[in-house]
């Protein structure tokens, strides 16, 4: 490979990381500014009750699959048991997505926390 060939191949890299960067930060741009349209501040007690419901539905829905396994009769579990676990655990689940979405758009500096509060 000449010379000339690795100064093109590094242009070439160069310009996609400097692509990449513009990318990333119009990302960046378009998630804060869409994001705070909805959630415009948050605080160490709006952050710890939303870890409360989560905690809350984690609950019910262990509460559901004991109260299913405390009528174990060696028979199948009833449709309505069923049905009963699947909804508390997707609940539960959708919130716990829910929280690490949070968590990740904290780190990207998508949303705003105050800690004076």
């Amino acid at each position: 490979m000449s010379i000339d060939e690795h100064s093109d191949d590094y242009k070439k890299t160069m310009l996609q990381k400097r692509f990449l960067n513009e990318i990333e930060q119009g990302i960046r741009i378009a998630n804060r500014e869409i994001i705070h349209s909805h959630i415009p501040k948050l605080n160490k007690n709006s952050v710890l009750a939303f870890a409360v419901s989560i905690a809350r539905l984690r609950a019910h829905y262990l509460d559901a699959a004991f109260s299913a396994a405390g009528t174990d009769t060696g028979e199948p579990l009833s449709a309505e048991q069923i049905n009963s676990m699947r909804l508390h655990r997707e609940a539960y689940e959708e919130a716990k997505e829910a929280f690490e979405a949070l968590r990740y758009a904290l780190e990207q500096g998508y949303v705003d926390l105050d800690m004076d509060e």
